[in-house]
């Protein structure tokens, strides 16, 4: 098999795994009904939070965020950190896409925060503290977020450049790109924040 054929199944399988829908799985398993008919109608681990059930959100929260993290780590196993980021990215875009479910998904933070410690650990650090310190000044989920998804790419680069590291252009900019992303499944909760109303 070609690398181009390699990589095209990894990423192709990638998807499919970031395609589970967790929270829709498990809530239905608890016998609480169609998750996409409660709350915002997201099938993430927030609106899963919404049923009462804290233990159902967490589990939605940990399955969402391995399902990327483990296809990003056995990919940049086998094919080095660019498969990896292309695998997670894949993973990502499949829980925000899912084929399963009409390509309407979740948000995406949780699968997305699953991919970057195996992809770059400096974006990882600079992501989960901008989040819990935005977090801790606002109680916003959304804005703490999108925060740190606006400041991880830079982030990473600032701190590999402190510490003298190589940068890996490949995943900075991989990250970088993955940004629109997050801003775009969050474009609800970003009117409600310029409105004041989130």
């Amino acid at each position: 098999m070609s690398d181009e054929l390699r990589w095209l199944a990894f990423i192709s399988l990638a998807y499919f795994v970031g395609a589970i829908p967790f929270g829709l799985i498990i809530t239905r398993m608890a016998g609480l009904g169609d998750i996409r008919q409660i709350g915002s109608g997201n099938i993430g681990a927030t609106n899963v939070l919404r049923t009462g059930r804290r233990d159902l959100a967490l589990a939605t929260l940990l399955l969402d965020s391995f399902k990327a993290g483990f296809v990003a780590f056995a990919c940049r196993q086998l094919g080095g950190p660019e498969l990896g980021l292309v695998a997670g990215a894949s993973a990502f875009i499949g829980h925000c896409y899912p084929v399963w479910l009409g390509f309407k998904g979740g948000k995406g933070i949780a699968t997305f925060a699953g991919l970057l410690p195996f992809v770059s650990l400096p974006a990882f650090a600079v992501a989960a503290s901008v989040w819990f310190g935005m977090f801790a000044l606002t109680r916003i989920s959304s804005l703490s977020a999108l925060t740190a998804a606006a400041f991880m790419a830079p982030g990473a680069w600032t701190v590999e450049t402190l510490l003298h590291r190589p940068h890996n252009w490949f995943v900075l900019i991989g990250l970088a790109c993955l940004t629109p992303i997050v801003f775009w499944t969050h474009r609800a909760n970003l009117a409600r924040l310029l409105k004041g109303t989130e």
